[in-house]
């Protein structure tokens, strides 16, 4: 009824223009997120190979192992992250069709024209996780700070 009494009074389209800026809003914090779950593990090769110390800071290491974990449990129990349910529910308020599969196999699937089964993509999300705890064992976090010589 409220839908309807906007599309006479002409204002529905304002109505979604909030959920759609929130859910692109998001898009470009689940993308964030992703990039720096992928690049944070070459970050802390590269930086490692090259000596520099913030390459393992304590909390920055955390925050990643936490962040592929995450990731990794979601997958195993066949969860769809939480940025992506948001996203998707933000996008159906707008009127706009949400995900009907997660985000990276989404964007997986428009970006390469690749469609894959959800076991392969927690398998390599699992083979990540991994790499990742190799990383935390082979070059231990620190708790020191970063000289400002190490940028």
């Amino acid at each position: 009824m409220r839908c309807n009494l906007a599309r006479t009074l002409g204002v529905a389209d304002t109505l979604t223009v909030p959920y759609q800026t929130l859910a692109n809003a998001v898009l470009l914090l689940h993308f964030a997120v992703v990039i720096f779950v992928v690049l944070g593990l070459p970050a802390v090769l590269v930086g490692n190979w090259r000596g520099w110390a913030w390459a393992n800071l304590f909390w920055w290491r955390v925050i990643h192992v936490l962040a592929i974990g995450v990731i990794v449990l979601q997958a195993w129990f066949g969860r769809y992250c939480g940025l992506t349910v948001l996203e998707s529910s933000l996008r159906e308020k707008a009127g706009q069709v949400g995900y009907e599969r997660s985000f990276i196999e989404y964007w997986a699937q428009r970006l390469l024209y690749y469609e894959s089964p959800s076991w392969v993509f927690a398998l390599v999300y699992t083979v990540f996780g991994a790499l990742v705890a190799w990383a935390w064992w082979r070059f231990r976090p620190t708790a020191r700070q970063a000289a400002r010589s190490d940028a």
